[in-house]
């Protein structure tokens, strides 16, 4: 009997009476309204308890002889598609283009609606003696030499006339185009461009009348350098560069950060992540150069792994203990307040009884 009396008295929630409790109409109103609060930090911690979240991690990058994919879907308003070019450089100074690689160009009519496709069918691998980083595009003094001797050469024929009459009323229809597919290069430092570099010189000469007509204007609809993972947002993805006045070139310095995104099934994702800055280099009449638009890239030595975690559920059991209970006693409070509050307002005044 001792033992069950000393139990009691731990008892922390004694049990009053039936008749000895209250139910009022403020009582009910605070009741619901600290259910519908309950509930809704309920399926609040009940969904952040169930969602994941990302852990970053930092280690060397010891990936070697893998190739490094390059997505780009881009638009030139201004330029139809017979005359424009993709290159890919390395850092070694070796122009390579894979055979394997697929490019597609699209036509767009002057409002932006697809009018025919082109297959890049003729791409070629070429090797080159490297004699700067900037290689013969960016100086133009090799292409215009070797664009010299074939046209002093063979000449204009028929195929190279029926080209210029061709592009030369795409211009005046408005033709631009799109181009758009991926480059597999070697994973090193380099750069791929997209020009009229393609063009005998003279041929360009005889389309644009100099380069200062050359109209580089573009929209980067898309530039990644792997599969996109959540979350990840590339800076160049709907970037619209569009010219007023002269031309010039573009030129885009993208730093690459090696990736890997590891899913909560334990799925692991190879990508990579990048960084840009760009300038602008306005032609002048003195310049040998064609414009053009540059992604210069360069890797960092860093490898980035994002890993997907989720709570622990005794963390989620403790979160929902602090948030029930202290809306629990809150509302308890606010109970006590309120029918204080009717209590004193509704009790006669005394004056009014003696009168």
């Amino acid at each position: 009997m001792g033992v069950r009396q000393a139990l009691k008295s731990l008892d922390a929630f004694p049990r009053a009476e039936e008749h000895l409790l209250q139910k009022t109409q403020s009582g009910a109103l605070v009741s619901v309204i600290g259910l519908t609060i309950m509930a809704t930090l309920f399926l609040h911690e009940l969904r952040y308890y169930i969602t994941t979240y990302t852990v970053h991690q930092m280690s060397v990058d010891l990936k070697r002889g893998e190739t490094l994919p390059i997505h780009i879907n881009m638009t030139f308003p201004a330029l139809p598609c017979d005359v424009l070019s993709v290159d890919a450089i390395d850092m070694s100074g070796k122009h390579e283009v894979d055979l394997d690689t697929n490019i597609w160009k699209l036509r767009l009519n002057k409002y932006g609606q697809i009018i025919g496709t082109e297959f890049l069918s003729d791409l070629v691998e070429k090797g080159y003696e490297h004699h700067g980083h900037d290689h013969k595009h960016d100086d133009g003094k090799d292409h215009n030499k070797e664009s010299s001797e074939k046209t002093h050469s063979h000449g204009f024929d028929e195929t190279a006339e029926k080209m210029i009459t061709k592009v030369k009323q795409a211009l005046a229809n408005g033709e631009g185009c799109r181009v758009y597919g991926v480059l597999d290069v070697q994973r090193v430092a380099g750069n791929f461009h997209i020009s009229v570099h393609g063009l005998n010189i003279f041929v360009a000469q005889m389309i644009f009348e100099g380069a200062m007509h050359v109209n580089v204007s573009h929209v980067i609809h898309d530039l990644s350098f792997g599969p996109k993972y959540p979350g990840l947002h590339n800076p160049l993805d709907e970037t619209a560069r569009i010219l007023q006045g002269a031309s010039g070139t573009f030129k885009y310095y993208i730093k690459i950060v090696p990736t890997e995104y590891r899913y909560i099934s334990k799925e692991v994702l190879p990508t990579n992540q990048f960084s840009v800055t760009e300038y602008f280099s306005p032609m002048n009449e003195y310049d040998r150069t064609w414009p053009a638009v540059y992604f210069l890239y360069d890797l960092s030595p860093i490898t980035v792994t994002i890993k997907e975690e989720r709570r622990s559920f005794l963390h989620f059991i403790t979160r929902l203990c602090a948030v029930l209970g202290g809306t629990f006693a809150l509302t308890g409070m606010l109970d006590r307040w309120m029918y204080r509050l009717l209590e004193a307002l509704s009790k006669p005044n005394p004056r009014s009884v003696y009168r």
